[in-house]
């Protein structure tokens, strides 16, 4: 890994995130039959235990690992295997059941369902976005257009001065990814963001998922597109059934992935 240049010399091997033994179970509550009620909500949260009715699903269990400074991190498996659910709590939205889950800086969640308001423009989510990161309004009128224009939705039309809901789902995922990447993040984590688009849009993707690694960034990508783990991550968590299979360089984790998937 090269060292990275300036105010992130020195700082490569520094951990941002540690996951330690770290369980997450969701409970489902009314899951054999219970009523649905607000009284019967109530009583649950006040009585703060598992009722007959609640069932228990298991998302995470006992993953641990630890990222670094400058790495891109993969995290593949099949559907339901908890990738996504482990990308939350590192983001500190799903509270561990047992275990530890450390970061070091803010952690910055991007996913194909953030939410944007469907009521407002394209250009007041700009705004608004870059504001939630926590950019100044000059740092967000200052990359404004490069927010636009790296989106590409402005390529057919002035979409942009269009309410988000006339949007299609790939040109609102296209705007979430170019509003988060528009800014220097601690840790990124993109949830299936790079799925849309066209391949020139991916590969604008890709090469600011580099630019983010040397600014001493720490990305997680989860994605079904094997060659976007490839040509992005060079290391791979592989999760299966809520448990880490294999940890390791990306080559040699989607070998094994690859044969597993091909049984």
């Amino acid at each position: 890994m090269a060292v990275a240049e300036g105010r992130n010399a020195g700082r490569e091997h520094m951990p941002t995130v540690i996951a330690d033994e770290l369980h997450i179970v969701y409970r489902v509550h009314g899951a054999k039959g219970g009523k649905g009620s607000a009284t019967a909500a109530l009583n649950r949260i006040v009585k703060r235990g598992d009722s007959p009715g609640v069932r228990k699903v298991h998302a995470v269990r006992g993953v641990s690992f630890t990222a670094y400074r400058g790495q891109a991190i993969g995290l593949i498996g099949s559907n339901g295997s908890g990738k996504s659910t482990l990308l939350r709590a590192i983001a500190g939205l799903l509270p561990a059941e047992s275990g530890k889950v450390y970061t070091d800086g803010q952690p910055s969640l991007l996913g194909v369902n953030a939410a944007l308001m469907n009521d407002l423009t394209g250009e007041r989510n700009v705004i608004l976005g870059g504001l939630a990161m926590g950019m100044s309004r000059e740092e967000v009128k200052a990359r404004y257009q490069e927010i636009v224009d790296f989106s590409g939705i402005n390529e057919k039309g002035d979409f942009i001065s269009l309410p988000m809901r006339t949007y299609s789902s790939g040109m609102a995922a296209r705007l979430r990814f170019s509003i988060a990447a528009a800014k220097d993040h601690d840790v990124l984590m993109i949830d299936e963001a790079l799925a849309t688009g066209d391949r020139s849009f991916q590969k604008r993707s890709e090469a600011r998922i580099r630019e983010l690694r040397k600014e001493a960034g720490t990305v997680f990508l989860v994605s079904h597109n094997n060659k976007s783990i490839r040509d992005t991550c060079d290391r791979v968590l592989w999760l299966e059934h809520g448990e880490l299979r294999m940890d390791g360089p990306t080559a040699e984790v989607m070998k094994e992935y690859e044969k597993f998937t091909s049984k």
